[in-house]
C-alpha cells in the first residue's frame, strides 16, 4: 500500500524574512540567521556577514552561490529543495549542485 499523505508545501510564504538554522559542527550547536529576500540571502554566522545570490528553480528549488566567496569551497554552488513546510519553519535538502550527498535541515522563521 502506499500512502496518498503529501507533506504541506507553502514555499512562497518563506521566499522572503528573517530565519534560522542551527546545525551541529564538531559536536557543538552552531547557530545561523538568515535573511532572504526572494533573490539575496544574506547570513550572520559567529559575528560575520556574507551575501550570496539565489536562483529560483521553481517555486520550492533554488540555488545559492556565495557573491564573495573567500576559497575554493565557497565557489560551489548548493541546491536547496524545501521538502515541507508549516507556518513558522520549513524542511530542506541541500547539497552541492552535481554531488549525489545530501543533508537534510529545518529553518525557522523568526520574522
Amino acid at each position: 500500500m502506499s500512502s496518498c499523505y503529501q507533506p504541506k508545501r507553502d514555499c512562497q510564504a518563506f521566499k522572503y524574512g528573517t530565519f534560522t538554522f542551527t546545525s551541529v559542527i564538531n559536536d557543538e550547536e552552531k547557530t545561523t540567521t538568515f535573511v532572504r529576500y526572494e533573490n539575496i540571502e544574506i547570513d550572520y554566522y559567529e559575528g560575520k556577514s556574507d551575501t550570496s545570490s539565489l536562483r529560483w528553480i521553481n517555486d520550492c528549488e533554488y540555488i545559492v552561490k556565495k557573491l564573495n566567496p573567500r576559497n575554493m569551497a565557497e565557489e560551489k554552488s548548493i541546491h536547496m529543495k524545501i521538502r515541507s513546510t508549516t507556518d513558522s519553519s520549513y524542511t530542506f535538502e541541500y547539497g552541492i549542485v552535481g554531488k549525489t550527498n545530501k543533508s537534510v535541515g529545518t529553518a525557522i522563521k523568526i520574522k
